[in-house]
This record gives structure tokens, C-alpha cells and sequence, in this order.
């Protein structure tokens, strides 16, 4: 016999938020006032920690999480009004969760291929970089569209995939989309009268931090506007950009390296 059990999940619009685990980070936030403290409470690495909240306040329609000064490596971690509600809303919506599971009962052996067939719909992804946005214009091209996405905080990320691409994801103007990029995709420059670049994608953060390995380095990013990006660059390049937290820069990704996914 197979036990059918749900998962529940939040979603802003057609945005996937999180599921438990990171309303539970959350609601150790509330309790704790401290990333580290919350992160010990459920469970997770700090660093961990700090990608599920990247992760959720770029997908959120407003922040959930905010930060005093010090960055990712010092000051206080607490909730939005809107972040406490949320916690509030999923943990009632969770208790009907269960009550409504319960009633479905059990499942008999003969329903083993449908649920093996809903296993393949559920997918995860390694891309470090997920944004939220809406469809702000598509440039049909003979092979190729050019897609503009306006991410949450105001700037635009642009996308160039198949025209068949276009059409299988059902992508129009106004239509919520997800682009995902690879950590190792964002390249840094320093702002200046010098640079000048072919990119289409050239978006204005700030170094939020920096942690460094044998030789690469992973650089987090607070995008102007809001919204979080990470960059994996060479030790090298660190050094040359002479990159410090609170340096202003450019993230810059090539069309090309953006994918574009819809929910359903």
C-alpha cells in the first residue's frame, strides 16, 4: 500500500516561494533576531541560511527578511510585517494541510505509475541565481527572440532563446516568468568613463561579501533596487578589481547565459 502524502508550498502568484523549511528559518528569525542563531535552530549551514533568504526575498513580491549594518557577516536579521504575517498565514494554512491529507486516506499499489509520472513534473535547479520577474517586451528574430524581463526591483534582465522556446513557455508581455542564471555566468567590472561592453546585461549592485577559496572566490552582490546576485570569479580577479564589500560594480551576463522558465 502507498501513503499519499502532500507537500505544501508558498507561492506569490505564479512565484515559488518556499516550503516549510524556509518558513521555518523565518520563523526562527522572528524568534532569534540573529541569521546565525536561526540557522543553527533548523538545522542549516550559515551560509545555507543566507541563500534560502537571498532566495526568498528575490522571489517575493516585497522583502520578507531585512538586515542591519554589518552585511552578511555582522549586524541584526529580522522580519518584515509582511514576513511575520506570512509565517502566521503558512502555519495556520499548514494545520488544514494536514487535516485534508488525512481524509485522502490510502492509496492502493495500482496508483504506483501515476505517482512515479507526478515524480518527473518536480525539478530542482543549480543555477545560484533566480529572479522574478515580468515580461516586459519580446523581439521576435528569424531563429532567436530577445526577451526583457523586469525583475522586482526595476531592472531588466535580458534573455535570447529559441522563437519555438518563446512559444512552448507561452511567453507574452505581462506574463511572470523565472530566469535563472549560473553563478559562474556573472562577470564584474568597475564602473567607469572606460567600460564598454557588448553584454546586453549590465545590472548595478553593490558587494555585499566576499568569501574566498583555494581559487575562486564567491562574490554576493545587492543588486540596485533590490534583489540579490552571486558571482563566482577567480581569486585573480578579486585582487585586480581590488573588490571590497560596499564597492560599487557591475554584474554583467550575456543574454545568451539567461534561461527562462514559467511555473505551469
Amino acid at each position: 500500500m502507498f501513503e499519499l502524502k502532500g507537500m505544501l508550498s508558498l507561492h506569490a502568484g505564479d512565484r515559488h516561494v518556499g516550503g516549510l523549511d524556509r518558513i521555518e528559518l523565518l520563523a526562527a528569525i522572528a524568534e532569534t533576531g540573529s541569521i546565525s542563531a536561526a540557522a543553527r535552530a533548523v538545522g542549516m549551514s550559515y551560509k545555507g541560511a543566507w541563500d534560502a533568504i537571498d532566495a526568498i526575498n528575490n522571489l517575493s513580491d516585497e522583502p520578507l527578511v531585512t538586515r542591519a549594518t554589518g552585511g552578511r557577516r555582522g549586524g541584526g536579521t529580522q522580519l518584515t510585517a509582511r514576513g511575520r504575517q506570512l509565517v502566521e498565514v503558512f502555519r495556520e494554512v499548514a494545520v488544514q494541510h494536514e487535516r485534508f491529507m488525512q481524509q485522502l486516506g490510502v492509496l492502493g499499489a495500482d496508483s504506483l505509475r501515476d505517482l512515479q509520472l507526478m515524480r518527473r513534473f518536480m525539478f530542482r535547479t543549480s543555477a545560484r541565481n533566480q529572479f522574478a520577474g515580468t515580461v516586459a517586451a519580446i523581439h521576435a528574430g528569424a531563429v532567436n527572440d530577445t526577451v526583457e524581463l523586469t525583475l522586482a526591483g526595476g531592472q531588466r534582465l535580458v534573455a535570447t532563446i529559441t522563437g519555438e522556446s518563446t512559444r512552448a513557455l507561452g511567453l507574452a508581455v505581462g506574463r511572470e516568468a523565472i530566469a535563472l542564471v549560473k553563478a559562474s555566468s556573472v562577470l564584474l567590472g568597475v564602473p567607469g568613463p572606460g567600460l564598454k561592453l557588448s553584454a546586453r546585461n549590465q545590472l548595478s549592485c553593490v558587494v555585499n561579501g566576499i568569501e574566498r577559496g583555494a581559487v575562486n572566490a564567491e562574490v554576493a552582490l545587492d543588486l540596485d533596487g533590490g534583489g540579490v546576485m552571486v558571482a563566482v570569479v577567480t581569486n585573480a580577479s578579486v585582487d585586480a578589481l581590488a573588490l571590497a564589500e560596499g564597492q560599487r560594480v557591475v554584474a554583467i551576463v550575456k543574454a545568451s547565459s539567461v534561461i527562462l522558465g514559467t511555473t505551469d
